[in-house]
Parts: structure tokens; sequence; C-alpha cells
């Protein structure tokens, strides 16, 4: 049993991952980019997420919200029907939504005022429990959360957090959560592809956030 298992996470710009390798190095848990909004789809998605199954990493995938686009609902069903679903097999964290700075134009907030981002997550996180059974969990760092949805408490109680912070330590957590799940603590997760990321626990705790 490992205590802080670690873990990356991959999209696109990955391509093809070597998941033996990546095994080999220590690492125990993977999240793949599966979707964005409601129009696009990774195309490395199946390698990656069927992939790092087949060498035993525990793996999910996440969706890159775009709240400016469309609906969370109709972002959560999308999420959902293209690699965003989830099984209790041990093997499947619940999914994630990507929530951060919007990389695409000057409205860092998607032009949403902070009661509209809350509602926007809010709608997300709900559908995707109807359709999955699970909660997301909650991609974002405390800055964007703070800024953009006036530090919302109201995921806390039902979705576990992944904080992005490149520091020493995770430092302030966004209200409503207690502790992190997962610390992205690194943009680099070299000889690893993509993010370094830690699980707030042991092995046998990452296990019972996949089994639910």
């Amino acid at each position: 049993m490992q205590a802080a298992p670690k873990g990356i996470d991959v999209s696109k710009w990955q391509g093809n991952v070597a998941w033996a390798k990546v095994k080999a190095t220590g690492v125990e848990f993977a999240y793949v980019k599966a979707t964005e909004g409601t129009t696009y789809k990774n195309p490395c998605f199946t390698q990656q997420y069927t992939g790092s199954y087949a060498v035993g990493l525990i793996r999910g995938s996440y969706h890159f919200a775009l709240p400016d686009k469309s609906s969370g609902a109709a972002q959560a069903t999308f999420f959902a029907e293209n690699g965003g679903g989830w099984s209790a097999d041990g093997m499947t964290l619940p999914g994630a939504l990507d929530i951060e700075y919007n990389p695409y134009g000057d409205k860092k907030d998607y032009g949403l005022s902070q009661s509209a981002m809350v509602s926007w997550i809010k709608d997300f996180c709900d559908t995707y429990q109807a359709l999955t059974g699970r909660y997301p969990v909650i991609y974002t760092t405390t800055d964007w959360w703070k800024t953009y949805t006036g530090n919302s408490a109201a995921f806390g109680s039902t979705s576990p957090l992944w904080i992005a912070r490149y520091a020493s330590s995770v430092g302030k957590l966004p209200a409503g959560w207690s502790h992190h799940t997962i610390w992205q603590n690194l943009n680099d997760a070299s000889p690893n592809p993509g993010d370094s990321n830690i699980f707030n626990g042991n092995s046998t705790a990452l296990k019972r956030l996949a089994l639910g």
C-alpha cells in the first residue's frame, strides 16, 4: 500500500502514451481528457484511457468546461456520452469537471457573473450525477474559484476537489472543502508525459474513490 499515490493527467498534446513505462515509474492513477464544450473529443482518448486501464492503472476522464458555449447540463451529457462514464469496477474514477481560466479570449470568467457561474457548475454536477450515479470531481485553482464563483461553498459536500497549485504545498483551499482529494503539483510529470498529481491518501483510499 503506497502513501500519497502518484498520478498524471494527459490530453491530445501527449499523443499515444507508453503506459507500461508510466506504471514502471510508480504511477498509480491517471486522468485523461475526454471532451470540451459539446463539440470536441480528444482524438487520443481511446489509446490513453484504455491503455492506462490495460496496465492496471486506476483512471478517469475529464471534461474541459466552456460555460459561455452551452449549458452545464448539455456539456455534462456530452461528456458522459463520450468517455465520461463511470462504473463500479474499482478501476474507474468519477469524471472530473475542469473549470478554470478561459484560454480562448479576454473574458476569463466566460462572461458569466459569479452567481451564474455557480448555477452553471451546479447544472453540470447534478446532470452528471443523474447520468452516472457519481458527482464529478472538480478541478480548479483557489484563485479562479474565489474570483469567479465568489468562493462558493456549495460543492464541498458532494464533489471531491482536485486542486491545481504549482508550489511546495496545496495552500489555502476554496470554500466548502476541508481537504483536497488530488493535488496537481507540477505541470511537468517528467519522465512521464502530462502533469504531475498526488492523491491525498493511500492506495486503499484511491481504490475507495474509484468504487464509490
